[in-house]
């Protein structure tokens, strides 16, 4: 729901000033789904509403639920035939995350995710980023099935198709939206943006959004290896990120979580836990480091997770040189949903 292009509709149909906070209330504080569920407006305005304003940007097909429960995640069909997919995740009981996309498709062409293998096709409007969100709330409330209380979201992390600092300006106007109290009124530190590594968008996100939490996709500790898996490292090879990191932490003084995805036989050594642990020390501010590793979520192109024995002993061998560490639990994957699964189809 574009809230700038709510308040002009209203304006156009000679509506008072308070109905946009009446609407804004049943929408994005209470979940409903259709403009016939808000009945504090007259009927006339429902029905001119429901027929020329969407309360979404796009159409859900189908919820892909994982026999847990812990799980979900729809495919959308934006208003242009294109589809992104979003999901939701329930990390603790009465917890509820949204991964969200921030593009349709992915530039990076990193080859271990399925998103960046499908290509780019356009950036999202800000709309369709925190439809998502809405959406997510929605189902919330109206799926009998969790019995749950919380609809409200606890969390919200952008971790889906594309890379959200190659689409800044949306993505800013997105984020403010999730923290603007009249709206989502998400704090900011519920919020987490994820990034390859593209320093000039960490500055502006350290500058915009100081209390948000960053998470930076690193995945391989030398240029050699960042290079033949993630193409974005010949712009932004791992010098430009160490530097990117040391002014992150100069204007926020935030801890920053690493995302570093294990590969059978290609990242998990000794060796290459080596490297890592080198890595993060040279930036400094190792007290402000998390290295969250994640067994790789397989997405195609002959690539392996490593073995839960190995991703061990590379979790102990870097807790040994001092680096906070933690293997992260993979929720998703079921229903195609985990770290690097999305491909918008």
């Amino acid at each position: 729901m574009d809230i700038n292009k709510l308040e002009d509709k209203l304006q156009d149909l000679g509506q008072p000033a308070f109905r946009l906070k009446q609407i804004q209330k049943a929408i994005f504080q209470d979940g409903v789904s259709s403009w016939s569920e808000i009945t504090t407006l007259s009927k006339d305005l429902r029905e001119k509403l429901e027929k020329e304003l969407p309360i979404l940007s796009f159409t859900a097909e189908k919820i892909l639920e994982s026999r847990d429960g812990e799980s979900a995640k729809a495919p959308l069909k934006l208003s242009d035939g294109n589809c992104i997919e979003t999901v939701l995740i329930q990390p603790k009981p009465e917890m509820w995350s949204v991964c969200v996309s921030s593009q349709v498709g992915c530039p990076l062409n990193c080859r271990f995710c399925a998103t960046g293998q499908g290509g780019f096709t356009r950036n999202l409007t800000a709309e369709e980023i925190t439809d998502q969100v809405l959406f997510w709330k929605q189902w919330l409330k109206n799926n009998q099935k969790l019995q749950t209380t919380n609809y409200k979201l606890d969390n919200v992390v952008y971790m889906g198709m594309g890379e959200p600092f190659l689409n800044w300006q949306n993505v800013r106007e997105s984020l403010e939206s999730l923290i603007d109290p009249d709206l989502f009124g998400f704090g900011s530190r519920s919020i987490s943006v994820s990034t390859a590594g593209v320093a000039e968008g960490i500055a502006d996100f350290a500058q915009d959004f100081p209390q948000m939490n960053l998470a930076l996709s690193l995945h391989f500790a030398t240029d050699e290896k960042r290079d033949q898996f993630m193409p974005v490292n010949k712009k932004y090879n791992l010098e430009s990120v160490k530097a990117a990191l040391k002014k992150y932490f100069s204007l926020t003084n935030r801890k920053v979580f690493i995302e570093y995805i294990l590969l059978d036989g290609i990242n998990d050594s000794e060796t290459d836990a080596r490297a890592l642990s080198q890595f993060l020390r040279s930036i400094g501010k190792l007290q402000l480091l998390h290295v969250n590793l994640i067994r790789y979520n397989t997405a195609g192109g002959g690539l392996k997770p490593s073995p839960r024995e190995r991703a061990q002993q590379f979790k102990d061998y870097l807790l040994r040189d001092g680096i906070p560490s933690t293997i992260r639990k993979s929720l998703g994957d079921e229903v195609q949903g985990a770290c690097g699964q999305l491909a918008g189809k």
